[in-house]
């Protein structure tokens, strides 16, 4: 998001002309960097804070050429978001997760369809018979002639 759509949101949220919502958001963010610059800190309640840190000079390698570069102190500006906003974060980075996990389950279940439902039709397969079961097993009869245990011969 840019300066420009924040203003209009801004604008069109409090009935206010986009050019005074533009002053007034630029003035807030001036304000920020004069504090900075003047206190080297500035605390915004359920936003975070805002603080002027000297990085202390460091050697660091050229990436072209391999070689050795002296890194001058320099002053930085860190931010430590406030706990408002960890929360939403942390809320955001729940719902992606989630969102991960149903995509996942969505592929997994379109590779892998789950059976049709019965369909009170005819059995496609064959009827399992055991306890509770309402057909009769099968019953065994033996073909028909000489038994090859009779005694006929």
């Amino acid at each position: 998001m840019t300066k420009k759509e924040i203003v209009k949101a801004i604008s069109e949220e409090l009935g206010l002309t986009q050019l005074k919502t533009k002053e007034i958001v630029q003035k807030t963010f001036d304000a920020i960097v004069e504090t900075l610059v003047t206190d080297r800190r500035i605390e915004l309640r359920n936003f975070g804070v805002f603080e002027v840190k000297k990085r202390a000079a460091r050697k660091a390698r050229n990436p072209r050429t391999g070689g050795q570069v002296e890194v001058p102190a320099k002053f930085v500006v860190t931010f430590k978001p406030g706990k408002e906003m960890e929360e939403r974060v942390l809320q955001l980075e729940e719902a992606e997760f989630a969102r991960e996990q149903a995509e996942r389950a969505a592929q997994a279940a379109a590779s892998n369809p789950a059976p049709l439902p019965y369909s009170g039709g005819l059995p496609t397969s064959p009827v399992q018979h055991g306890p509770g079961s309402i057909d009769p097993p099968p019953v065994y009869r033996p073909p028909a002639g000489p038994s090859p245990n009779s005694n006929n011969g």
